[in-house]
């Protein structure tokens, strides 16, 4: 975004894609709603990229521009629509000096992904010319269509760098399929199999979520709500808190050698990593404000994953041992893991209760209204 193009806005009027705001009441949480309704609506309407630009009266289009205390960031706009859409919208923000004054153009960028929902009261948003509207059936089930064989993975990541993805492991991948992968083919297959998508705008090419979280090390620059975040409180020799980051395989290695240096030896440190292994192959990856937590104290040690837990419906004859969430990063795991840890079953409930037979009770907690799943493990106190 740059002068010539905000002017180019600001000549047009509002519309599908375009809108224009004197400012965003986003300290209140119906400014916040109203915020997430306008972004899922241009974002459902077909034309391209959209935008909406504060500092401007809407209907006179007079530059008033933003205050200081009326400023916000674009990791705060990540957020609150991260948080409220489903699945989540790429947007960015930039600021422009003009006339004197400071104007913000928040991008919704155009991706494979519709129809995008809010998720609260379930509806879906449209723009008819300037304003937002409902869904009809016929649109939804055209924008459906389009995207059915879609997932979160495969969202793109504005901004995001394919130099960050480590082609080594790109090259394990594809050479477990039997394909070798060259400079001629390369860009082919990262796209076909979404590690990477291309921006039909501007024919750049970036990293997909899944892409960044399988095969990138250094992830946390585009996405850092993908963490683990362990609180120690039963070791003194060691960090209070310890973070770790990276490729979803080496997150669960790192955690292995943590939990063997933090637990004592005679803890089943095994239960709680099996729990840490479903927290990172399971969890809600829209949910870009949470992270996996591991607490670990005297009286409990708690795995705490963003996503409820989604289970099987064995009544209606679903026979599949495997959850349902994040299928495309479950295929990449099974087949990069050399050490065969997501093949035996897909949630590992079992086996955790099997470490603590006779050492305690496990309590499970999926809960819909906080939308995470809790493992509740007995405490180094209770267990020894």
């Amino acid at each position: 975004m740059d002068k010539k193009k905000l002017l180019s806005l600001l000549a047009r009027e509002e519309g599908r894609k375009l809108d224009f705001k004197q400012r965003l009441e986003l300290n209140f949480e119906t400014g916040k709603k109203e915020l997430t309704k306008d972004i899922c609506a241009i974002a459902n309407s077909n034309g391209g990229r959209g935008y909406i630009v504060v500092g401007i009266e809407d209907k006179t289009k007079k530059i008033i521009g933003i205050s200081e205390e009326d400023k916000f960031n674009e990791e705060k706009i990540q957020q609150i629509v991260a948080s409220r859409c489903d699945p989540p919208i790429p947007v960015s923000v930039d600021y422009l000096r003009i006339e004197d004054k400071d104007v913000a153009v928040i991008t919704i960028y155009n991706w494979e992904q519709r129809p995008y929902q809010v998720r609260e009261s379930g509806a879906f948003f449209i723009r008819r010319g300037s304003t937002t509207d409902i869904m009809r059936k016929q649109e939804l089930v055209a924008a459906f269509e389009e995207s059915l064989n879609l997932n979160i993975e495969a969202c793109a990541i504005v901004r995001s760098d394919i130099g960050a993805l480590n082609m080594e492991i790109v090259n394990k991948y594809f050479k477990s399929k039997s394909i070798e992968i060259n400079d001629e083919n390369r860009e082919f297959l990262l796209q076909r199999s979404s590690i990477t998508s291309r921006d039909r705008e501007t024919g750049e090419t970036i990293c997909t979520l899944g892409g960044l979280l399988v095969f990138s090390d250094i992830n946390s620059i585009y996405i850092p709500h993908n963490m683990i975040k362990i609180i120690n409180k039963i070791n003194k020799n060691k960090p209070e808190v310890i973070i770790v980051q990276g490729n979803i395989i080496n997150m669960i290695d790192l955690c292995e050698i943590h939990l063997k240096e933090l637990l004592p030896d005679n803890y089943p440190y095994i239960a709680v990593l099996e729990a840490i292994k479903n927290a990172v192959l399971y969890r809600e990856y829209s949910e870009f404000s949470r992270i996996i937590e591991v607490y670990m104290g005297y009286n409990s040690i708690v795995v705490m994953s963003p996503g409820e837990l989604m289970k099987t419906n064995k009544k209606n004859g679903d026979t599949r041992d495997y959850n349902r969430r994040n299928m495309w990063l479950y295929e990449k795991v099974i087949t990069l893991d050399d050490k065969g840890r997501f093949l035996k079953n897909n949630t590992g409930l079992s086996n955790m209760k099997k470490a603590f037979k006779g050492k305690g009770k496990i309590i499970f907690i999926n809960s819909k209204q906080e939308n995470v799943f809790k493992v509740i493990f007995p405490g180094v106190n209770e267990a020894l």
